[in-house]
């Protein structure tokens, strides 16, 4: 059973999210914040948060590019749920890679584990990121090998469509790619809801 919860901005769609997921309340979810650490605007993260204890969730923040092996390892394995936030999805990659955490997520969500992505945290779940280039920064990853990613998903998120200030970005991601990538663009108010094979996207 594999279910995922992929959206723009978290805070935006939590009301379709606590829909989606009813058993909320003291359940465990490990935050992680990586995709921000090399951004400037990072209100999200804390808008993400605020957005999860509401629904009455337990944060327990897991900061993967200074965390030990063990400490990711026990986190994402012994939390209910797993959170990831945007911001540049080349280093949250880089960062998921060099630790392995990459494949710790991937064995966990094929195995029933929630996954919540928001913007670089949604993209990350496709195959591959080169199509995020136009949206974020390769610089800020100068040790990733390669944009294969976590394919936990069969389609490509394109975050923040028709939302400023991401707009022109989105849709030059869509003129580029549609024709080659089986393209999800969502906007802010958007969710992708995962249920197995099941897609479908809610909008408020």
């Amino acid at each position: 059973m594999k279910k995922l919860f992929l959206a723009s901005s978290f805070k935006d769609v939590a009301n379709i999210f606590a829909e989606f997921e009813k058993n909320l309340n003291g359940k465990t979810v490990t935050f992680i914040p990586t995709a921000s650490v090399v951004e400037k605007v990072v209100f999200y993260v804390d808008a993400g948060k605020k957005a999860l204890e509401k629904l009455g969730l337990i944060i327990d923040e897991l900061e993967i590019s200074t965390a030990t092996t063990d400490e990711i390892s026990a986190k994402l394995k012994g939390n209910d749920f797993i959170y990831v936030t945007g911001g540049n999805t080349f280093f949250l990659l880089q960062e998921l890679k060099r630790t392995g955490a990459d494949r710790i997520i991937i064995e966990e969500v094929n195995a029933g584990k929630l996954y919540i992505g928001e913007s670089a945290g949604a993209m990350v779940t496709a195959a591959n990121i080169e199509y995020v280039k136009g949206m974020d920064s390769v610089k800020k990853a100068p040790d990733l090998v390669d944009f294969d990613a976590l394919s936990l998903v069969e389609f490509y998120t394109v975050p923040h469509y028709t939302n400023s200030p991401f707009k022109k970005i989105a849709q030059k991601i869509i003129d580029n790619y549609s024709s080659t990538l089986n393209l999800s663009p969502i906007s802010n108010n958007d969710a992708i809801l995962v249920n197995n094979n099941a897609v479908k996207t809610e909008r408020n």
